[in-house]
């Protein structure tokens, strides 16, 4: 099962990304803002989205409504310590499928995601694109050519998939920091940069590390060819 979590609490998250993984065998995309789930969401297949109510960047309900109104058609569970009928009805109304109240056994979120899971009719695809003679697989968060694969990490892959939407393109620093990182994010524009060299290296292995263009004292950009 492909679960993406987003929940603040560090000691929380972690305890749930290590028993999703042991008892449940998921796998687990975890971040901790509104936002970023948001963007997850959006960019790629989950068998369920487990939403946290409180959240920076965007709460639970925030992201959920925004979810919904833009089309989304993906399990969603709301998970919270508000636990009130006014709350419950207010998560659901949100267009969460199901909710879940804080503190809860881990065998019972198990039993609610696989029911959802089973409710979900969202195919389950690897979607690619092909860059060059590298695939990009939005699912797995990988690039390959051939049978070699590497994995990214999580910005390494927004900022690599946020260039493939804007191909030929320049996208100025500043549009990537507020689309990757939040314009409210405590990071500079050398945080990019950072992440741009750790792509080329990974892309070099293949000799496309000049696939990711830099466009002096503006940005960067894919080539498209």
């Amino acid at each position: 099962m492909n679960i993406l979590l987003a929940e603040d609490d560090n000691r929380l998250g972690e305890l749930m990304v290590y028993m999703l993984k042991k008892k449940g065998n998921c796998h687990v995309e975890w971040v901790v803002e509104g936002e970023d789930a948001y963007y997850y969401a959006n960019n790629s297949h989950y068998d369920v989205v487990i939403l946290d109510w409180m959240m920076p960047n965007g709460d639970g309900v925030e992201v959920c409504g925004r979810l919904r109104k833009e089309g989304y058609a993906g399990a969603i569970l709301m998970l919270t310590a508000k636990d009130t009928v006014q709350d419950r009805i207010a998560g659901l109304d949100s267009g969460a499928d199901d909710y879940l109240v804080k503190p809860f056994e881990i065998d019972e979120l198990l039993a609610r995601l696989r029911a959802l899971s089973r409710r979900n009719y969202a195919p389950i695809v690897e979607e690619e694109v092909q860059i060059s003679e590298l695939y990009l697989n939005r699912l797995s968060h990988v690039i390959r050519q051939g049978h070699q694969e590497i994995l990214l990490s999580p910005r390494e892959f927004q900022l690599l998939d946020l260039l493939v939407r804007n191909i030929g393109q320049v996208l100025p620093r500043e549009v990537i920091l507020e689309r990757i990182w939040g314009y409210d994010a405590d990071v500079t524009t050398k945080t990019i940069d950072a992440t741009v060299k750790l792509l080329r290296k990974k892309l070099a292995i293949w000799g496309k590390q000049d696939l990711l263009q830099s466009i002096r004292g503006v940005g960067y950009k894919l080539a498209d060819n």
